[in-house]
């Protein structure tokens, strides 16, 4: 693993996500190496072309110093859109930490997405956001596909436990049911194992590009070869991802749960 330290001009950066007004990514690269990640298209931009994606992490050294004044107390901030704010080098250089500590006295619409437990080091800190949600990414129960899809993140059943956690210590939760495998992934069984103690379940699905699509093939052939056929015909707007969004739909809204669906970015559905 490479890791660099870089000083930065600003931590906060706008967002062109739906609902976000703002994003903040303390590291670029991502320890956590998921098979699926879209997020590798920052190598552009980066200086990091000739890199593998999950092979380096920039540590943005001085980004929590960046932010000096409350402009963003009425904002919307997600904290990890293309990098996640807890992966393990956060242990060491607790540059998430340091942020949040300056967000404080901000007290924006805070929003944090992450697939590690080590979020819960910093509950005492988180519960003094007034408008805090913290999300976990999950797409199943299984330790040993969450393993092979996402190497270096929590195990599935830990990240079940850090939202009971999160829940028990009086925080608002979300589970991000992303991305979905179809016909490997369990939307119902993951929400019928978290319900108690999630406030509220987004979904998206699985997108298949050409960074990411021999990683998933490799997968779906050596543990589901039977699927390939299926794989073949995904694409955005195609019957099988359409026909989930009824199940989805309708299994939702028979238990009254809260709920958001993103399998288009540019047409969600909500409650």
């Amino acid at each position: 693993m490479k890791i660099i330290q870089k000083e930065v001009k600003q931590i906060i950066t706008k967002s062109n996500l739906p609902d976000a007004d703002f994003v903040i990514n303390p590291y670029i690269g991502c320890q956590h190496s998921c098979i699926y990640c879209y997020a590798d298209f920052m190598k552009r931009f980066t200086g990091h072309s000739s890199e593998k994606w999950g092979d380096f992490v920039d540590v943005k050294i001085n980004g929590h110093e960046t932010i000096k004044n409350k402009k963003f107390n009425n904002s919307s901030i997600l904290l990890g859109s293309v990098t996640d704010p807890y992966q393990a080098i956060e242990a060491k250089y607790k540059m998430t930490q340091q942020i949040l500590g300056k967000l404080v006295s901000i007290q924006p619409n805070l929003e944090i997405l992450t697939k590690s437990k080590l979020i819960l080091r910093d509950i005492d800190l988180l519960k003094k956001f007034n408008n805090l949600r913290i999300g976990i990414s999950l797409n199943t129960m299984d330790d040993n596909i969450s393993k092979y899809l996402e190497p270096h993140a929590s195990p599935a059943t830990s990240r079940i436990n850090t939202l009971r956690e999160l829940h028990n210590a009086g925080l608002k939760t979300y589970l991000f049911i992303s991305p979905i495998f179809p016909e490997i992934t369990d939307f119902k069984a993951l929400i019928e194992s978290t319900h108690s103690f999630v406030d509220k379940f987004l979904f998206e699905n699985l997108n298949i590009r050409a960074n990411n699509r021999s990683a998933i093939y490799t997968f779906i052939k050596k543990n589901n070869p039977n699927l390939i056929e299926l794989y073949n015909e995904l694409k955005p707007g195609c019957n099988y991802w359409e026909n989930l969004k009824i199940q989805i739909l309708d299994y939702c809204n028979s238990r009254a749960l809260k709920y958001q669906i993103y399998f288009n970015h540019a047409e969600e559905r909500k409650n």
